[in-house]
């Protein structure tokens, strides 16, 4: 067998750290399958567009220089097809059952799809090898090494890990954790636990990640998020799933919200540096962006509403699933064809007002945002702790949704820690490290409804944006801190009655409300599905004998 290394290949004599398929005890080596095997390792952008456009069918330059490529049939995650080894230690230290997103599967199954992966990679021509890290507080970083068969896949993960210098790659070493993509091959689905042709397969002992059957990139991007949110509670630091900037005196902000509650607009506030958008640490020694780039959504992008976002889609930046004019190349970013998950990966370089490096102090806010189609939550609330905890661990939102007679109605929708497809503990203990850092560091909590006032979805109308945004200046400036609050009922938020630039009559949602009995009864109904949420959580015991989750339970809605 012959191995054939370009200038950053693996060869005995080469800086490129240990890399191998099979293991070995002494001597580290690949064992090929084929003739003459190419590894890359750590190429530029530039090297894998040729390899993509060269090699990769559906893969086109842009007019705005963009690498734009198709993940395949599966466009977006797929949850169900995660699984996580159950063994000794996770049985104990990891969230199972009702719930929890986390799918069981034996040891000897992850063996036998990695294997399966190992082979598919190995029966290729070249792969793709990335050395990249994790969490830009240097006292924490993880490194973690990326095997892929896509250049696509390769360059995704150039932008959205932490970049290491060439310095930091002769002394890379061995990984802390590797991927095995090999997306493109199926997994034998009468393989026992699976379900589908598709597994994406956590290993926490072996320090593994298995990818089978999807080409969608996103899968390893939140494979590594779901790692840290298992490393990093074991040092005392908590895993958030949340945007992050920072004002110029270091007046640093979370921001935490699912699809459609505004947080990636709020939190883009060009008199703020960006820390993330989207994956963040915050240890002893402050917070820190996971991430060295931005994964955007670009259905219906415009250069008028997202400047930032259309501005970062140049050379170097992945296009996902997106549809180009044939002879110019523009991109057409309202074309729902191939899906409505179009995104666009790139480097947080690429944003003007990033802060590199991506650390910062102790948040001094922390802003929960729901985008209430029901129109009963307030445009903002001050929360106690326990009511920090309670709405954290609730992570609600409601979406509406339309029938084909053209009836619309909201729905609830809760995703605990607001992120629960990639949390690894039960949410309480996430939860309770929240709120102690929030009590250590002196971070206020809030509630900022985004959505609906003065009656639900059709009723009522969606609260300006311009009033969330004062909302939002008054909790950076902390004139909030000092306003005059009185308290609503059932939910028993804290709100304030009077914000410059708001209309006060807004800030109590039963001022707006002409029914005041379908006010009340539109309040009951969601206080109602948070309890019903709640249940499920209601029975997992923290703090001493459980107090904690007593104090948790009480700082929900009352009726």
């Amino acid at each position: 067998m012959h191995l054939v290394c370009n200038a950053r290949s693996f060869s005995h004599n080469s800086s490129f750290p240990p890399f191998f398929f099979v293991f070995y005890p002494i001597h580290y080596f690949f064992i090929l399958k084929s003739e003459e095997v190419h590894a890359f390792v750590n190429l530029s952008p530039a090297e894998l567009y040729e390899q993509a456009i060269k090699y990769e069918k559906g893969s086109f330059i842009t007019s705005t220089g963009a690498l734009a490529t198709l993940s395949g049939a599966k466009t977006g995650r797929a949850p169900r097809d995660k699984r996580v080894v159950f063994d000794e230690t996770t049985a104990e230290e990891l969230w199972w059952g009702k719930g929890s997103p986390n799918i069981e599967m034996d040891e000897h199954t992850f063996l036998v799809n990695r294997e399966r992966a190992v082979d598919y990679l190995n029966s290729l021509d070249k792969v793709f090898v990335n050395d990249q890290f994790l969490n830009w507080d240097p006292v924490h970083q993880i490194k973690v090494r990326i095997v892929s068969a896509r250049a696509y896949h390769s360059l995704f993960m150039h932008n959205m890990c932490i970049r290491p210098t060439p310095e930091e790659l002769e002394n890379f070493g061995t990984p802390d954790f590797t991927i095995y993509n090999a997306g493109q091959f199926p997994c034998n689905r009468y393989t026992h636990y699976m379900t589908s042709s598709t597994s994406v397969d956590l290993n926490l002992a072996r320090k593994e990640m298995v990818i089978l059957g999807t080409q969608y990139a996103g899968e390893m991007k939140k494979g590594l998020f779901s790692l840290m949110h298992y490393l990093m509670p074991k040092r005392q630091i908590l895993s958030l799933h949340s945007g992050c900037n920072m004002g110029k005196d270091g007046n640093v902000a979370l921001f935490f919200g699912l699809s459609g509650t505004g947080k990636t607009t709020l939190s883009t506030d060009h008199n703020r540096l960006l820390i993330g958008d989207d994956e963040h640490c915050w240890s002893d020694n402050g917070v820190s962006n996971i991430e060295g780039g931005c994964y955007a959504k670009c259905i219906d992008l415009s250069k008028e509403k997202e400047p930032d976002i259309w501005n970062a889609i140049k050379f170097g930046t992945v296009l996902e699933n997106v549809v180009l004019e044939e002879h110019t190349r523009e991109v057409d970013y309202s074309d729902k064809s191939v899906t409505e998950n179009t995104r666009a990966a790139y480097p947080i370089e690429f944003i003007p007002n990033a802060k590199i490096p991506c650390v910062g102090p102790h948040p001094r806010n922390v802003i929960l945002l729901a985008c209430d189609a029901f129109g009963v939550l307030p445009p903002v609330s001050k929360l106690s702790l326990s009511q920090t905890m309670y709405h954290f661990i609730s992570g609600y939102t409601a979406l509406v949704a339309g029938t084909e007679e053209g009836v619309k109605e909201p729905q609830a929708t809760f995703s605990a820690c607001f992120g629960a497809a990639f949390i690894m503990l039960h949410p309480t203990r996430y939860a309770a490290m929240l709120a102690e850092k929030m009590q250590r560091y002196g971070a206020t909590g809030w509630l900022v409804n985004t959505g609906w006032s003065g009656g639900r979805y059709g009723v009522g109308s969606r609260i300006k944006l311009a009033y969330t945004r004062k909302i939002i200046d008054a909790i950076h400036s902390g004139s909030l801190l000092t306003a005059n609050y009185k308290k609503t009922e059932v939910f028993g938020l804290d709100i304030p009655t009077e914000i410059e630039g708001v209309p006060s009559e807004i800030l109590d949602p039963m001022n707006t409300w002409q029914d005041k009995a379908a006010y009340r009864e539109t309040l009951l109904k969601l206080a109602g599905l948070f309890r019903k949420n709640f249940e499920v959580f209601a029975n997992y015991k923290i703090g001493k004998d459980g107090n904690l989750t007593e104090e948790i339970l009480a700082a929900g809605p009352n009726f």
